[in-house]
């Protein structure tokens, strides 16, 4: 099993409806035959603490049976849609795969 996990820093100039333009982007990604799952979220409300990083704006988690499905999700025209509908809507991104 890969658990990839994307954090987005969107930039703040965009509007309410680039940002839901940018969420139903993330949701077309459920669509990828590949993905085992897929989890779409925003920082949770829980209490500060100094290792807490929540000053991004979304995280996408997916799950895949291994790399080959990953590797393949990454190549998945609806993946690469999403990458260049929405690139200039964010300022950082961060990727963290685990297996």
């Amino acid at each position: 099993m890969l658990i990839h996990n994307v954090f987005f820093w969107l930039r703040e100039d965009l509007n309410t409806e680039q940002v839901a333009d940018f969420r139903l982007g993330l949701e077309s990604l459920k669509k990828i035959g590949h993905a085992e799952g897929v989890h779409i979220g925003s920082p949770a409300s829980v209490p500060e603490r100094p290792v807490l990083v929540s000053d991004y704006d979304f995280c996408l988690s997916v799950t895949f049976k291994d790399v080959l499905a990953h590797d393949a999700y990454q190549q998945d025209p609806i993946h690469q849609a999403f990458i260049s509908n929405n690139k200039e809507k964010w300022k950082q991104v961060r990727v963290y795969d685990a297996d």
